[in-house]
This record gives C-alpha cells, structure tokens and sequence, in this order.
C-alpha cells in the first residue's frame, strides 16, 4: 500500500507548497494596482511597460523556505555520511571505511585487479565498440567477460572473436540483474580484497584515463567500496540528442560540486570492491531489501539505483572521480526517451519505497519530492501565462520579470560551457530545454499514476548502428 502511495504523497506535498507560496502572494497584495507605462521608440512604435515587481517579502521568503528546506535535507545526509564514515559497527554499518580497513590491517592482498563485466541482450551492434573501448584503456582489465542473456543473434560470436571470456546465462527470466547475479555467484567467492569487478553496460564507451584512475583511487584508500562514472552523452542524435548531452553535463557537474559523492552508480559504469559485492549479497533479506546470496535485487526495476542506496545503507564510501568519465548511449526519438525515463523514474519511486524514510534515503526523498514540486510550478506557470494572453488586448514588458529571464539564462549556459557552443545556444535559446523539461515532467506523472493503479512495467531499449573505437 506504501509503495502504491508514496508517488501521490509526493504530488500531495508538492501541491500543499504551492498552495502555502500562492497563499503568501496573494496576502502580500503581489498583483499590485501598478498601470503601464505607454513608451514611443523609433519610428513610432510603441511598448508598454511596468516597473511592477513581487513585494520584497514575498521574495525573501521565497529564497528563505528553499535555502531552509534544501539546508535541512543537505544536513540529514552529510550527517549520515559522516556517521558511516566514522562507524565501527560492523554489525549495521559492515562496509563503513573503518570496518573495511581492520578487516585488512596488516595484510598485503596484491595488487588491485579489474575484472569487467559487460551485460549484453542482443548486442551484435554494439559489443565490439565496447570491448575496444576497454582494450584502448592505459591500464587495461586483467579480465573481461561478456555476460550474454538470452542471445539470439552474433553478440557471442563477436565478443569471442576478441579473445574475451563469454558467460551465458542459464534459465535467466530475470533481465540484466538476473544474468549479473549468476555470474557473480561464481566469480566472488575467489576474489580477494583488492579485486574489482566493473559492470559496463555494451553501449557505453570508456573515455582514456578511466580504468588508472580508478586503480589509482582504490589503491590509495582500502576504505574505498565502489567507484561511479561521470557519464556524457554521444555525439550526433540532432536536436534531442544535444538536449540529453546537456542534460548529463549538468548533473556531472552536479556531482563534481558535491566533491565527487555519489548519488547513483549508473548502470553505466561502476566500479565494485569483491568484498563490497559479497556483503550486499549476505546483507538482503536481513539489513536490506532483496533475496538472500543475491547482489541485485531483482525486483528492482533500476537495479543499479536500487544497487547504490544499498551499499550507502550498509556505509559503504562511494565517489565519482573526474578521472572515469564514460560516454554513454542517447535516445533518438521522443518514444524512446520515454520508454527510458519512464523505467528511471518509476524504478526510483520504488527503490524508495522499498527502504522507507531514513537518513540514508533523505536524499532520495527530496529529490522526488524537488521533481513533484517543479512539475507542478512549471505547469501552473504555462496555465497562468496562457491566461493572461488571453485575458489581454496588449503586451507589456515588466523588467523585474526580463531580469530574472536573463539571471536564468546565464545559469543554463555556465552550467553547460564544457559542452561548447552548440550546448551553449541551446542554453541561451532557453524554450527548447523548457519544453523538454515538460516532456520529462509529464514521464513523472506517469509513473505516479502507473504506481498508484499498479501498470506493468515495460522495459525498452534502443539499439543502433555499430561503433568502433580507434
């Protein structure tokens, strides 16, 4: 019943904040009685204008309820992490740093090992670009086995032809995390304290550095439990495809302003210690969700989100180097980013609702409830705009309101200026990445809605033509 709820209960306080912000303006007498101005410029056209802004309460309580909720959440989770990092539990907390590092004290276990692996459906079209990726690597994988499920077509004739281990799922009804889950239960229990096991998704391309800086990262800190990559977009896909590419900018850049910690190992890309593996596979039924001896928990529907929020909630440390950036797949038609967002988000509501409300999980929580609450503001924007075209015969400029354009504007292109001039126009143009923020939006309330009446979840996929690496 919670997890049919929890995407209503979000909308619920999304709806209760707007209602509290729209109550507030409207006791501030924000409307105003101001008449606009009739201005002549050249050649006789004229414009009108309206100095008429929001009182100066109304704003600073705006900028004071989010600065307020947003310390509030920040707080519960760096309290959380700087509780995991100091614990000594090794009864709740068994990958904290610490517990991790006396397992090891005094003890040399070799040289840190990568051993990757790359789940693959059908990925005749895309498996030789990614195993040339890894092989184009400076330090590369002492292993690399391809994780075929259910293949029907050359995925496995390919991958051999590298020279690759192959290992093909048997019985597998389970998807991608079924497949992971039984080749893991035959490589984990012969791996020791350094060893690494990296899943890499076939249509992911590994960019030069990725592999040594991770080494390196695990090499130096024995606390150390998993390692996410920075993942940007492919190039090429049009207008939809740079709307995505500037999409991933902003969240790495995100990342990198929170000093590399983690918010999800992407399916992407991540980089695993053995022993932080194993003990999310002893920890479930018991610390966390999930079938007991299973890495992932196949009910999951984002299993590598599902994946993080468990090792966070048994300590772990996790970062994202600016090292181990990866080039990752982007949808090419608007059916397809919705297939893919659609999985994301309704993967996360549920990933949420399956661990409750704790400190590990704050995050999350405002996250969703940041999402819900811009879906609503958004659309109540586009509504009110729409009403007053139609309620009136003449155009009128306000300057506090362009201001505040121009101040948006100069955020959008900053928080894209790596991607280069294209992401930087389409910043600048700023409705085009408005009306993909509303497609997005609309995916969320999707997967609200195929929550609360408990639709079946569909995963789709898209392939593409092949890739090759030089």
């Amino acid at each position: 019943m919670f997890q049919r709820s929890i995407g209503l209960v979000l909308v619920s306080i999304a709806v209760v904040g707007i209602g509290i912000v729209w109550w507030t303006l409207s006791a501030t007498n924000a409307a105003g009685d101001a008449v606009p101005v009739d201005a002549e410029l050249a050649n006789g056209w004229h414009v009108l204008y309206s100095w008429q802004a929001p009182p100066l309460f109304a704003v600073i309580a705006a900028i004071s309820v989010a600065f307020i909720v947003a310390a509030f959440f920040i707080g519960i989770e760096v309290r959380d992490i700087t509780r995991s990092r100091r614990s000594h539990n090794i009864e709740l907390k068994p990958l904290a740093p610490w517990v991790l590092m006396n397992e090891t004290r005094g003890q040399f276990n070799g040289e840190v090992s990568v051993t990757v692996l790359v789940p693959a459906h059908n990925e005749e079209q895309l498996i030789a670009g990614a195993i040339e990726s890894l092989h184009a690597q400076e330090r590369v994988p002492d292993r690399i086995i391809v994780v075929a499920d259910n293949c029907t077509d050359r995925t496995v004739d390919i991958a051999r032809s590298y020279g690759v281990d192959i290992f093909e799922s048997v019985d597998n009804r389970d998807k991608k995390a079924g497949a992971l889950n039984q080749v893991m239960a035959e490589i984990l229990p012969s791996m020791g304290p350094n060893d690494t096991v990296m899943i890499m998704d076939a249509d992911t391309r590994l960019l030069p550095g990725y592999l040594s800086t991770a080494v390196r990262y695990f090499t130096n800190d024995r606390g150390l439990s998993a390692i996410g990559g920075l993942f940007y977009g492919e190039p090429g896909k049009g207008l939809l495809g740079q709307l995505q590419r500037n999409e991933y900018l902003r969240y790495s850049r995100e990342i990198m302003r929170r000093g590399g910690r983690v918010f999800v190992l992407t399916g992407t890309s991540s980089i695993f210690r053995s022993q932080a593996l194993t003990k999310v596979a002893e920890s479930r039924g018991t610390l966390i969700p999930g079938a007991p001896g299973k890495v992932y928990d196949t009910e999951a529907l984002t299993e590598d989100n599902e994946l993080t929020i468990a090792l966070k909630s048994l300590g772990a440390l996790m970062l994202s180097p600016d090292g181990c950036q990866v080039e990752t797949e982007l949808m090419d038609t608007l059916p397809t980013l919705w297939t893919q967002r659609l999985r994301w988000q309704r993967g996360a509501l549920e990933n949420i609702a399956a661990y409750g409300v704790t400190a590990t999980t704050s995050r999350y929580w405002s996250q969703q409830l940041g999402i819900a609450y811009s879906v609503f503001a958004l659309w109540s924007f586009f509504v009110l705009i729409t009403l007053q075209l139609l309620a009136t015969d003449n155009w009128v400029w306000f300057p506090f309101w362009i201001s505040m354009i121009g101040i948006f504007a100069a955020e959008r292109v900053y928080t894209v200026w790596p991607g280069g001039w294209k992401a930087r126009l389409l910043a600048l143009a700023i409705i085009p990445e408005l009306l993909y923020d509303s497609y997005i939006d609309l995916i969320f309330l999707k997967g609200v809605l195929d929550i609360a009446f408990k639709r079946d979840a569909r995963w789709g996929h898209e392939t593409r033509e092949a890739v090759t690496v030089a």
